[in-house]
């Protein structure tokens, strides 16, 4: 009978980390691995989803539910740090859970990956698609730019998102070149991204209007556009709830992780760039949440026709008078860094895909690599199906919703994964320590599941219901094709 709770050999997985002729090219320094954390991380999350956190939950305070986010997420990144840098495995959290929780755990947050990349590609596909249609003054019909599941005011019903569609085909096709690449193209993306959101913020501050800032904190009342009275939407209890909202913001620095069997210098670089990339965009997030939140009032974000979509660009042609020409160029600098954003996460799904096909838990054609650029291009093209389908037929808020509760549980379960390695294995040589063992695991996992408990009850259940098929699937194929229990 299979042991559910076998674990893979910690001197198995090193020995693998070592094997640089089979496996994934080494071509990524330091330098490349911060870029493609910012690359993935600035994306749909600060334009897209800063706007319904403060619209749909905290207001002003917005930049303290950043800081809520930011602070699970540092407590996480320190726990993905060591892990990274003593394992350079591709697959992440998946592989750290199956050295430390064994092979069921391992598939629980391989499945849960899933919600987090396939799904983060999907949203910001979905978010790609209507800053396209702002930029070109909404040429696109409604009805070809928009879910099954959408209807305009006017009463047009959505068909397929087909720009979506596009992009993460032509993604998918720089992925398959190779990761050297990729990388480059990120790196030029990055630095256009980031320009632009320092424009932003420091042009956005001479146009703060100081009384939208007042409340700072969103009141317990029930309005005609929205009601605050539920707990997670307004108060302290609207922070929290604001931080589930924008922690999809800060999804990206573990895609970091994903990427460690192609890091040059694993042990050194890994914490740089994860740790790196997320100390970066935090301070940028806070600013740019003040910015936004103070030229333009929390309010009109409820509604989606001037908040929601396109919402930076909104803030600056209605409020940020003669500087159109920057709304035009913030809007091609999102589209651009919306690309490097789904670059990144269609990587990391892929290398997840590739760790669990070598352990058997899924299909060998996820780990088949390219003859000549060894990419795993079989699992890239299946991905881009499975992608592609949501993108076209799903709304983006249900897609990042879900990409929330699949990162939330991946952090929780590494974090608990660094204690308990600590605790099995505690002379491996460690070239990064995450300080103050146990606390920061506690504090890492208590704060997640806290933003986990915040997530609004529908999204709770589509996820419940993911996993179950996830575990469907374990027991009914990955159990009896797995490598350590043959």
């Amino acid at each position: 009978m299979a042991n559910l709770w076998v674990k893979k050999p910690l001197s198995q997985l090193l020995a693998q980390a070592s094997d640089s002729e089979k496996g994934l090219k080494r071509t990524l320094g330091a330098y490349n691995l911060i870029a493609l954390g910012i690359g993935a991380i600035i994306g749909a999350g600060l334009f897209v989803r800063t706007a319904a956190a403060a619209g749909q939950a905290a207001g002003p305070a917005v930049t303290l539910s950043f800081i809520v986010a930011a602070i699970g997420c540092a407590f996480a990144g320190l726990c993905y740090a060591e892990f990274a840098a003593m394992i350079p495995i591709a697959g992440s959290a998946y592989t750290y859970a199956y050295a430390t929780m064994g092979e069921l755990m391992a598939w629980v947050i391989g499945w849960a990956l899933v919600m987090e990349y396939a799904l983060g590609a999907v949203t910001v596909s979905i978010a790609w698609s209507e800053y396209l249609n702002k930029l070109v003054g909404g040429a696109i019909p409604y009805e070809w730019c928009h879910s099954p599941l959408e209807t305009s005011p006017t009463g047009v019903s959505g068909i397929i998102n087909a720009p979506a569609l596009v992009i993460l085909l032509l993604l998918t096709m720089v992925l398959i070149r190779g990761t050297k690449g990729s990388a480059m193209v990120n790196a030029v993306i990055v630095a256009i991204k980031v320009a632009i959101v320092l424009v932003f913020i420091v042009v956005g501050w001479n146009f703060i209007n100081p009384e939208n800032y007042s409340p700072y904190f969103v009141p317990n009342v029930k309005t005609d556009a929205f009601d605050y009275t539920p707990f997670f939407k307004h108060g302290y209890g609207g922070v929290l709830g604001g931080a589930a909202i924008v922690f999809f913001a800060f999804i990206g620095f573990d895609a970091v992780s994903t990427a460690a069997q192609e890091a040059k210098n694993p042990s050194k670089d890994m914490p740089i760039g994860i740790l790196g990339s997320l100390a970066v965009c935090t301070v940028l997030y806070i600013l740019f949440a003040h910015v936004l939140t103070g030229v333009v009032n929390y309010s009109e974000f409820i509604d989606p026709a001037k908040g929601k979509e396109a919402s930076v660009a909104y803030a600056i042609s209605t409020y940020m008078s003669g500087y159109d020409w920057l709304a035009t160029a913030v809007t091609v600098a999102i589209l651009a860094g919306f690309s490097s954003v789904i670059l990144v996460m269609l990587l990391g799904q892929s290398r997840v895909f590739y760790s669990m096909s070598n352990d058997g838990l899924i299909p060998t054609v996820f780990s088949e690599l390219h003859p000549t650029h060894r990419t795993p291009y079989k699992s890239n093209w299946i991905l881009l199906v499975f992608s592609g389908i949501f993108a076209a037929f799903l709304p983006g808020h249900m897609a990042g919703d879900l990409t929330s509760f699949g990162t939330l549980l991946a952090f929780v379960l590494v974090s608990i994964g660094v204690w308990l390695m600590r605790r099995s294995d505690p002379d491996t040589p460690r070239p990064f320590r995450t300080p103050l063992v146990p606390l920061v695991p506690i504090l890492g996992a208590v704060v997640c599941l806290g933003m986990i408990v915040a997530l609004d009850k529908y999204t709770l259940l589509a996820a419940f219901g993911w996993m179950l098929i996830g575990l469907c699937v374990y027991f009914l194929y990955s159990r009896h094709h797995s490598k350590l229990q043959a």
